[in-house]
């Protein structure tokens, strides 16, 4: 109902309403606590990585993504204000896809050389 009359862009910055309708409140929380896992473990490589400046830019690249992601679900959900920011990964956003993917690929680059270094 929402996607077809009330949502101005339900296939972009306004999915996340889109999925609490389609999977209900089990649906939602289950995709809350994916991109709370998703956060977590990129702490935990970002916080396990050997070189000075690993856990810096892991850091800031999961705390990017964690307060993109709050502020958007924020925003739909009308606890705060809209601010027109996508949902990482989710939301049909090129540039937004293409920044969280490069800095996804940073984050993969950052947990292998903590493998390396294990090895």
């Amino acid at each position: 109902m929402q996607k077809l009359h009330y949502l101005p862009l339900p296939y972009n910055d306004f999915i996340f309403p889109v999925i609490g309708e389609e999977l209900g409140f089990v649906g939602t929380l289950l995709f809350l606590l994916v991109y709370l896992g998703f956060i977590w473990r990129g702490l935990i490589v970002a916080l396990r990585s050997k070189e000075p400046f690993g856990p810096l830019v892991g850091v800031g690249i999961i705390s990017m993504i964690g307060v993109q992601a709050f502020v958007n679900m924020g925003g739909v959900t009308n606890t705060i204000p809209m601010t027109g920011v996508t949902l990482p990964l989710i939301s049909y956003g090129g540039t937004s896809m293409l920044v969280t993917l490069a800095s996804m690929g940073i984050l993969l680059n950052i947990s292998r050389d903590m493998n390396k270094e294990r090895n």
